[in-house]
């Protein structure tokens, strides 16, 4: 009798993989970051951890400060703000040598709050994003909720830069959509303009 009862619950468990599998086989594959986004770069609000080896007091785990600096004892203030974790590290060495002989120093963004962009006009939910990892325009505008009844889909503009250097990069909503068109990814502090 014991053993009827494991069959039928083994046999419950195997109809319930064999059903997950489809679902399986539908779910879309990650994202893959293209190789042409720039190399991270530390910002203001990001959390790093800074570990020097064999040296406690040294290694910790700090913010960037809204002026783009991070507090180490011994150095102070270090800027880290527009540095890749790879640069900072090669300042916080440099810095070092003259306290640590041959110091080994290792940087890792533990928490990324950026990366930041914009979604403004005609969306249910204007605002700026907070984002932990790379993301698309259409993304974003997911994130911003349903397009406004008047909103200019084909219209759409990704500004980038500030100042003279400000890019303004068209995006054809429809067009992204059935395929004429590429999305691409957003950077820091970019702002998507919806007519």
């Amino acid at each position: 009798m014991q053993n009827a009862s494991h069959m039928k619950v083994l046999g419950v468990l195997l109809s319930l993989v064999l059903a997950a599998v489809p679902a399986l086989a539908l779910a879309p594959p990650p994202a893959e970051v293209p190789e042409d986004l720039p190399p991270y770069v530390i910002g203001p609000e990001d959390v790093l951890q800074v570990a020097v080896w064999n040296n406690e007091a040294m290694t910790r785990t700090i913010p960037v400060r809204p002026d783009g600096m991070i507090s180490l004892p011994l150095l102070n203030d270090v800027p880290a703000a527009g540095l890749t974790p790879m640069q900072l590290r090669e300042a916080l060495l440099k810095r070092l040598v003259e306290y640590i002989p041959t110091p080994e120093v290792s940087v890792i963004v533990t928490d990324v709050h950026s990366l930041k962009v914009s979604v403004v006009g005609e969306v249910t939910q204007p605002g700026r994003f907070e984002l932990k990892a790379w993301a698309t325009v259409l993304d974003v505008l997911a994130l911003a909720g349903a397009f406004r009844d008047f909103a200019a889909k084909s219209r759409i503009v990704v500004l980038r830069g500030a100042g003279e250097r400000r890019q303004r990069i068209p995006f054809n909503y429809d067009k992204v959509v059935e395929g004429s068109q590429a999305n691409f990814y957003l950077r820091p502090g970019d702002i998507v303009m919806v007519p």
